[in-house]
């Protein structure tokens, strides 16, 4: 058969190939694309040189999914909703990626209505006196009635805006309702608002506050909120929201572009023991551990401090631990802003207080700590150990009580090193008396947002040589992203057999159960802090009960 036949042959299998592929892939609409080829390909005119196409290498006319596939849409804007009647737009797009949100601005005539509804509401807590006390909800609910008879056609978003406007914190208040930051931060006069996204990471928003009173008007709520005070004499302000939020503000002449607002969010529903498991924060054998330690067996409750950088968790993961303290003891917490949140009905919370406008009234972490050792506590948990409060703790440790604590600092050996050294000045001698440095880091990760993991357990077993001993009982691997246990014995768990009277196995034992427990509860999805509360002290009140219900 002469080569142009076979030429031909050849282009004509092809051609039957790629009808076939193209049957498979458009069903009946292949043939009809397929009679397009065709016709293009049986034109015996050439094109003008000028037009001509450079001939293509028989290997290039394979048949590809580029030729029938069209160009990949644009993508889209992300969107999801951040609070009821406003709408948060998320871009992913840029360097940093963006959070749009819904900037109350009123028309001539809304201004009109604001103001009317204002006044109705100055009556009212006038009337009212110290009995005034208001729903937002019911609130929203009344003024979109009111808007009805005036006529308003977005009932919706302006009986929204004028709530978070009124009872709200204006153009910052579908931030902070917004359970999916962790980060609100105001760095000015003229600047965008930047917020922390759990997932996502910085973002930068489309709300810019015009003037200094703006900034202002907001940071002054917070402050009476909690019977607080910033003017020009004392420009710093440390204080908490409602839902125990933790804040910073700062007036000129201390932040140059004006004034500043930092808001740590805390979760409307608070991150429990599970949660960290399933986040891989801690793993379910640590945890079991972390709970019979807690606990002491009813003969020796552990001592601890949590240690780590700035929002690695530190506060978080000492509300779990300290979940697991038996129900039948008395706490007492003291902290600089009210964070912990126990689900155990017999707490005392003590908040600190700066002094006032005339340097008086005062009342220290120290101060506190020494008053509470007055209280008969069986736990004493202090938000923050960062000074002379030390001395006053580990004094209270080594005197019979029990406590826990969080701590700034990167390493456990740093963190004897911090306790030992100005300004905290812990006696070499009592630092023994702390039976476990928990190390928590926060790890961020190239796609955006960030992880938190116990990279460390270290165990104080001791002084040698005037120098405190560490040893170290679990440890995180990077590799297989897990907290893993070393294997070495833990001290603790040795005295407290030695002191019940039975073997250290029976203790491993008992941490088992738990971990099944936890494990249990994990894989279930009971999460809140409620129900991991109750599910803690079915344990403890029958053990046996609660193993046969969950295998």
């Amino acid at each position: 058969m002469p080569p142009a036949n076979n030429l031909l042959l050849n282009r004509e299998k092809m051609k039957d190939k790629r009808k076939e592929i193209l049957r498979d892939l458009l069903g009946e609409f292949g043939s009809d694309e397929e009679k397009e080829e065709e016709i293009v390909e049986e034109e015996e005119y050439p094109l003008p040189r000028k037009e001509r196409e450079p001939p293509v290498p028989e290997e290039e006319e394979k048949f590809t999914l580029d030729q029938i596939m069209k160009k990949p849409p644009k993508r889209e804007k992300k969107v999801r909703k951040a609070s009821t009647g406003l709408k948060a737009e998320i871009v992913e797009e840029g360097l940093i990626p963006k959070y749009n949100v819904s900037v109350p601005h009123f028309s001539d005539k809304e201004e009109m209505i604001f103001n009317e509804v204002r006044e109705k509401l100055v009556e009212v807590a006038v009337s009212q006196g110290e009995e005034f006390n208001i729903d937002e909800e019911s609130f929203i609910g009344d003024v979109k009635q009111f808007l009805r008879t005036r006529g308003v056609r977005d009932v919706e978003r302006l009986a929204t805006q004028i709530s978070q406007v009124m009872l709200g914190y204006g153009k910052l208040d579908p931030m902070i309702k917004d359970d999916d930051l962790e980060e609100i931060m105001v760095i000015g006069t003229g600047s965008n608002v930047f917020v922390y996204h759990r997932k996502i990471g910085m973002m930068v928003t489309n709300v810019v506050f015009e003037s200094d009173d703006d900034i202002r008007s907001i940071i002054d709520v917070i402050a009476r909120q909690v019977n607080r005070r910033i003017d020009q004499q004392t420009p710093i302000l440390d204080a908490r929201l409602k839902d125990g939020s933790r804040v910073n503000a700062t007036l000129p002449p201390v932040s140059a572009d004006g004034p500043t607002l930092t808001i740590r969010k805390f979760r409307k529903d608070p991150l429990t023991v599970v949660d960290l498991i399933n986040f891989k924060t801690m793993s379910s054998h640590l945890a079991g551990f972390l709970w019979v330690c807690t606990d002491g067996m009813g003969v020796k409750p552990c001592n601890a401090i949590i240690a780590g950088g700035t929002g690695s968790g530190k506060t978080t993961t000492l509300n779990t631990i300290a979940a697991f303290v038996p129900p039948r003891e008395r706490i007492i917490t003291i902290e600089d802003t009210l964070e912990l949140q126990l689900p155990h009905s017999h707490v005392l919370r003590m908040e600190t207080r700066p002094p006032n406008i005339e340097g008086k009234g005062e009342l220290t972490m120290d101060t506190l700590v020494k008053n509470s050792l007055r209280q008969r506590p069986d736990r004493v948990i202090v938000g923050e150990v960062r000074g002379m409060e030390a001395i006053t703790l580990f004094t209270a440790l080594n005197t019979g009580h029990s406590g826990m604590g969080t701590l700034h600092s990167n390493t456990a050996r740093e963190t004897i090193t911090r306790l030992v050294n100005p300004p905290m000045n812990v006696p070499n001698i009592m630092i023994p008396a702390l039976d476990f440095i928990i190390m928590q880091n926060r790890m961020y990760r190239a796609e955006g947002g960030s992880i938190r993991r116990i990279t460390e357990v270290a165990e104080v077993v001791g002084m040698e040589e005037g120098n405190v001993q560490l040893n170290r009982v679990f440890e995180w691997n990077n590799v297989t992203d897990k907290v893993e246990y070393v294997g070495i014995a833990s001290q603790t768990l040795r005295e407290m057999a030695e002191m019940r009277g039975v073997g250290i196995s029976e203790l491993e034992e008992e941490i088992e159960k738990r971990r099944l427990v936890l494990e249990y509860l994990a894989d279930n999805n009971i999460r809140s802090i409620e129900e991991v509360g109750r599910c803690i002290n079915s344990y403890y009140k029958d053990p046996d009960g609660m193993l046969d219900r969950i295998l």
